[in-house]
């Protein structure tokens, strides 16, 4: 060949995949082309090329089936993984559905619980109770057994009178609220028994009248009673985890008490069945006989502890009626005017709770003082001074003067006018 002049270098041979036929040697390679499946591509038939093994109008080949043994190779971990994260997705909802907390039930029906409070005559007036629709609440049978007047104290704090529709068998008491709780919440009772499994709570009051919740277990493993009931939260009611009603404590002592359940509860919903009336008593009825210590809204001086010693003396020997310790808390002047028959007639049925001092300021010489305190006492309406009232609030400014050493009653003025337990005012 004559050299022209150009000079090029050589063009490197055109490799041809193994996998392409003869016909695809054919033509200039200017584009890539995908490889053609011999099963499934077009073939040479007596008439010309057939159809493609695809769907019919469709030009597209077929993809070749995969392995069966690659299937399940691949196929069965999934399914094992499936299984296993569908069964603990489905063990934590059922664990958190079973689960219950505190705070929640608190929250949602806390409200719904009562102190129970009553001057009866055997001193056993403390308790917890639940408020239902029309006023009913169920409490403990023996907080007012022979009762002379019961109240109803509420998560805010207003008190109520109630009288007492009877006892049932099962050791619950049922009474009627007397006066209206405006926007005050009522329980309802669970429409079944939860899960054996499930948590239950108990919510009621201590004998300092603060409220508590407590996990009481499942029904298939409860916790012993003894453990969180105290003396003043025998009728506290039991809830599941929606904070409904399943059950109610009842008994004579916390060593003997029990949970009447769910369906023992269930006529006493609404307007409420017939139920064995309790005897009122006719006795000189005194309070529940735990200590009274008022509560200090003012700073805590000496002068002020002072006064809260004295004033919570009183209130513990008014409560235990021991009217002759109540004289050891009055002046030589006020012991003169008053005694032990004196206080008998005027306090022979009354029981006070909530004291609360709201000032202390000295006066005059030798650091004697001034101490005013506002509590709620429950009385019988025959009770001199009542008036045919139950129970009342009070406001009272005490003249204290130093005798002996120590504070003493010396003088006791009403600052408000006396307001019923059945009113706001």
């Amino acid at each position: 060949m004559a050299d022209d002049g150009r000079r090029e270098l050589p063009r490197p041979p055109r490799r041809i995949p193994s996998w392409a036929s003869a016909e695809d040697t054919q033509g200039p390679r200017t584009t890539i082309q995908p490889r053609t499946n011999a099963s499934t591509g077009p073939t040479a038939g007596a008439n010309g090329p057939t159809a493609p093994n695809g769907p019919r109008g469709s030009n597209k080949p077929a993809g070749s089936p995969m392995p069966p043994r690659l299937r399940f190779r691949f196929l069965i971990p999934l399914v094992v993984f499936v299984l296993v994260v569908g069964a603990g997705a489905g063990w934590l909802v059922r664990e958190q559905s079973l689960s219950l907390d505190t705070g929640e039930v608190l929250q949602t029906s806390g409200r719904t619980v009562v102190r129970v409070l009553a001057t009866t005559c055997g001193g056993t007036g403390q308790a917890s109770g639940v408020l239902l629709g029309n006023g009913i609440v169920l409490t403990a049978a023996s907080a007012i057994r022979k009762p002379v007047s019961v109240g109803l104290v509420t998560s805010d704090g207003r008190v109520r009178r109630a009288n007492v529709l009877g006892v049932n068998p099962d050791g619950i008491a049922v009474l009627r609220m007397i006066g209206r709780l405006d926007n005050n919440p009522t329980a309802s009772l669970a429409p079944k028994l939860p899960d054996q499994r499930a948590d239950r709570a108990l919510v009621g009051y201590d004998l300092d009248g603060d409220q508590f919740v407590q996990q009481a277990g499942t029904t298939q493993n409860p916790r012993r009673l003894a453990d969180i009931v105290g003396a003043g939260s025998l009728g506290a009611p039991m809830f599941d985890s929606r904070g409904q009603l399943i059950g109610l404590v009842t008994g004579d002592t916390v060593a003997s008490s029990k949970v009447v359940p769910l369906d023992a509860l269930r006529p006493y919903v609404g307007t409420g069945a017939s139920i064995p009336p309790e005897p009122v008593g006719t006795c000189q009825a005194r309070g529940p006989q735990a200590p009274v210590e008022p509560e200090l809204a003012v700073a805590n001086t000496p002068l002020a502890g002072e006064a809260q010693q004295v004033l919570g003396a009183y209130l513990d020997a008014l409560n235990k009626h021991d009217f002759i310790a109540m004289g050891e808390t009055y002046s030589d002047r006020l012991a003169k005017t008053s005694g032990p028959k004196v206080d008998a007639q005027k306090h022979g049925t009354s029981y006070a709770f909530d004291a609360v001092i709201t000032e202390v300021s000295a006066a005059g010489g030798d650091n004697n003082a001034t101490a005013r305190m506002t509590f709620t006492v429950l009385f019988s309406p025959k009770n001199v001074g009542a008036v045919g009232q139950y129970c009342g609030r009070f406001d009272i400014r005490y003249s204290l003067i130093r005798e002996e050493q120590r504070l003493r009653i010396d003088n006791a003025v009403s600052m408000s006018r006396d307001a019923s337990c059945e009113t706001d005012g």
